[in-house]
């Protein structure tokens, strides 16, 4: 009689539809980084100063454009629309209230009047911020 020779079942896993999953998201993450770090258009003044330890949560950048518009960076996420300084104040009062030691950072443009920057850091004080910095840039070597 004819014996039927038995089968092993095949213990391997087809893995290529899956490297082409991660290099099709590879591709998308690629292209939309750029994107999504982008941030409001400000010429800082330059100055020696020290940076935010990088163990510490990413800053809440209330930010003033040369038109002087007031703009809000929560962390990663970038807010590219307008507000005024009560709404900014207010989001970023509560955002205190849940983050306390959360760092609040000013970041406005050099030809700003002092006075606007001054008005939005009285505004972030009263809506509980405890200590507000200021963004410069690096002084460019000689």
């Amino acid at each position: 009689m004819y014996q039927r020779k038995r089968r092993r079942p095949v213990a391997e896993i087809n893995v290529v539809p899956y490297i082409d999953v991660m290099l099709v998201l590879l591709i998308i993450f690629m292209v939309t980084a750029p994107i999504v770090s982008q941030g409001v258009k400000v010429e800082l003044p330059q100055g020696n100063a020290e940076s935010l330890p990088p163990d510490s949560k990413p800053p809440i950048v209330a930010s003033i454009d040369a038109a002087g518009q007031y703009f809000l960076n929560i962390g990663s996420s970038s807010n590219s629309e307008v507000m005024d300084l009560e709404q900014v104040s207010t989001e970023v009062g509560a955002l205190i209230q849940l983050e306390p030691l959360r760092p609040v950072v000013v970041k406005a443009d050099r030809t700003i009047p002092y006075e606007s920057v001054i008005q939005l850091m009285i505004s972030l004080q009263g809506a509980g911020v405890p200590a507000v910095g200021l963004m410069t840039d690096s002084p460019k070597e000689k």
